[in-house]
């Protein structure tokens, strides 16, 4: 059963610049994973830029209360700037590596380190086509009980 946002939670103005142009290499990558599983946090690694609409949008629904306060209760976020793909777009073949453009990617990971939604990670490069709930509910079928 997911959780249902609330009425005043349903409209939104995009977040105005999420990516802070931070390179990542591997290393730290993979440190964030562990970090998070370290303290039984399921890792999210998304992959946006600023100028991306609905890397925006995607951002201004995660820090909705509800949905802020489920995600911090269960989940470890990592926002990745890609730039106009200058920039840690080589992270995207840690998980897949056959993804070379389309942005946001979201990659939810298990308590093991291992992508759960690899199949859907592009779902969100529609997020300006997807009601908030849609999306909350997207991050809720994978993000387990912890």
């Amino acid at each position: 059963m997911s959780i249902a946002l609330k009425p005043s939670e349903l409209a939104l103005t995009p977040h105005p610049e999420p990516y802070c142009n931070d390179v990542i290499d591997l290393r730290e990558l993979k440190q964030f994973i562990q970090s998070s599983i370290d303290l039984n946090k399921q890792p999210i690694i998304i992959f946006g830029a600023n100028w991306c609409p609905d890397a925006r949008l995607l951002e201004a629904i995660l820090q909705l209360p509800s949905v802020r306060q489920f995600l911090d209760a269960k989940c470890n976020i990592l926002n990745v700037d890609v730039r106009d793909y200058e920039i840690n777009t080589e992270l995207f073949k840690y998980f897949d590596p056959d993804i070379e453009t389309g942005i946001p990617r979201v990659f939810i990971l298990d308590i093991n380190g291992k992508a759960l939604n690899i199949h859907s990670n592009d779902k969100m490069r529609t997020a300006r086509q997807q009601s908030p709930q849609e999306i909350f509910d997207y991050f809720q079928s994978f993000v387990t009980g912890n």
